[in-house]
């Protein structure tokens, strides 16, 4: 079941969200060549902390980070440690924090330095594909258009969206319902009402969708070996416009 939250709860995840948006503002400008991800973590733990919230992902079913930082191949799920970033990687920020009881979650995929033309694509058409994600987050759609809008336009580009990872519904819990592929039929899935609040996050490959388990048990890397970027807010349904809360 979708839960509809109260104004009293948006307000409580919109206060995660503002500590998310903040915490990515100042992480992106620690991003280049000669950083290693375990610095990005620990710089982003002692933000979270400052804000009085708490990483969402530390020990999260026993994840050993305080965010997700996956690089070029990977999809998703990068753990912190000791690979130093280099000119023309690419790099995801996952970052999730829970806040007086609330959750809130956001990614951002970016450049290291200059990157290839295909690698700006692909940042480019992910970024966009959230948007339009986004866009149809409004009452009385359903669910789908928001995953339909995702995949169409990402494939009239030349890329392909994951389909083994999804978004979700976020609130009093990390993951909660409805989980949001981001691929499906155009007006199927549940109907939207004003006050849900959702996780959309396209996940999107230069190659083929296919991905894989490395050998650490979290991180998902492209089965091809492709380049991959992930774009994330946590977004409440309104009647007309979304609300975006993990953005300043």
């Amino acid at each position: 079941m979708i839960e509809i939250k109260s104004e009293q709860e948006i307000n409580l995840i919109r206060q995660a969200g503002r500590v998310v948006a903040r915490v990515m503002e100042q992480l992106k400008k620690e991003v280049k060549p000669g950083v290693n991800t375990q610095e990005l973590d620990k710089i982003a733990a002692s933000l979270i902390i400052s804000q009085g919230a708490v990483s969402a992902f530390y020990g999260y079913q026993g994840f050993p980070g305080n965010i997700c930082t996956s690089i070029n191949e990977e999809v998703v799920h990068g753990i912190p440690g000791w690979r130093v970033l280099k000119e023309g990687d690419i790099i995801s920020l996952d970052i999730g924090v829970k806040l007086e009881g609330y959750y809130a979650d956001s990614t951002i995929t970016l450049p290291v330095g200059k990157i290839s033309s295909l690698a700006k694509k692909l940042l480019q058409v992910t970024e966009q594909a959230l948007k339009l994600g986004i866009q149809q987050a409004i009452s009385n759609n359903h669910l789908y258009d928001i995953s339909w809008a995702v995949q169409n336009y990402v494939e009239t580009q030349g890329f392909n969206v994951v389909r083994d990872f999804v978004g979700h519904g976020i609130g009093s819990k990390m993951h909660e319902e409805p989980q949001i592929p981001n691929f499906g039929q155009v007006h199927k899935g549940p109907l939207l009402k004003k006050g849900m609040v959702l996780a959309i996050e396209p996940m999107v490959n230069a190659g083929s969708y296919q991905v894989e388990i490395t050998s650490n048990g979290w991180t998902a890397v492209t089965k091809d070996g492709s380049l991959s970027a992930h774009f994330e807010h946590t977004v409440v349904v309104d009647d007309r416009v979304p609300e975006v809360l993990t953005q300043i």
